[in-house]
């Protein structure tokens, strides 16, 4: 399999009070194109930091990040963020949905921004929605919704521009057991289907067991769970 995501040698730190506090440390890590690996590591190990630097969202102190074997971080803001609007789809544990628009115009976001017209952005909205169990939903607004339905409208969302690549940070940390376990489905068979490569950072030990792989994060750095 290649290499979607490789990285090498990141750093991550920042100053408060004075006292410069390292978050990564010279962490090393290869993705493999549609994989799916969950992260795990105890409060405050670094994880979302991770995940937000995968996501280009922030940058490293130091280090590199390849991209098919191209560093991202040598790019522009604005090609940056090009990139992760059409490679990159993100689920939160919060779904950070807009309260004042329904679950197409949410879903929509994303394709507008790139610049889709508004007739086909709603069409590839529904067909998502439809996809992940809400076609019934189009026109609720956020407040109409369960927490679980809230964060498949998220899902959706992450979908509508077809990415590369998932990042899912405690996309069921929020959601009781039962509603997590089919927000999971949804993810994991995304992952199967459309060999989307699907990346997540959880506390959840079984969730991590259903993906291809597991990776810890401690002192800065990933270690392999067997």
């Amino acid at each position: 399999m290649n290499k979607v995501i490789k990285v090498s040698n990141l750093n991550k730190s920042f100053v408060k009070d004075g006292n410069r506090i390292e978050i990564l440390k010279g962490l090393d890590l290869e993705i493999d194109r549609g994989e799916s690996l969950a992260i795990i590591g105890a409060s405050g190990a670094g994880k979302s930091t991770l995940l937000h630097i995968l996501g280009t969202l922030d940058h490293p102190t130091s280090g590199s990040l390849l991209f098919d074997g191209v560093d991202v971080f040598d790019w522009s803001e604005k090609k940056l963020a090009e990139f992760r609007n059409k490679k990159i789809g993100f689920v939160f544990q919060f779904h950070h949905l807009l309260p004042e628009f329904n679950s197409l115009e949410n879903t929509m976001m994303p394709a507008l921004i790139n610049g889709m017209s508004k007739e086909d952005a709603g069409k590839r909205a529904g067909d998502v929605l439809d996809e992940v169990g809400l076609g019934d939903r189009l026109t609720h607004k956020p407040g109409e919704l369960s927490g679980g339905e809230q964060q498949r409208v998220a899902v959706a969302r992450a979908l509508i521009m077809e990415p590369d690549i998932i990042l899912a940070d405690e996309p069921t940390g929020n959601l009781d057991t039962e509603t997590g376990k089919k927000v999971e489905d949804i993810l994991i068979n995304l992952n199967k289907t459309r060999n989307i490569t699907l990346i997540m950072v959880t506390h959840n030990r079984q969730l991590a067991s259903r993906m291809s792989r597991a990776t810890g994060l401690r002192n800065g750095k990933v270690y392999a769970i067997e």
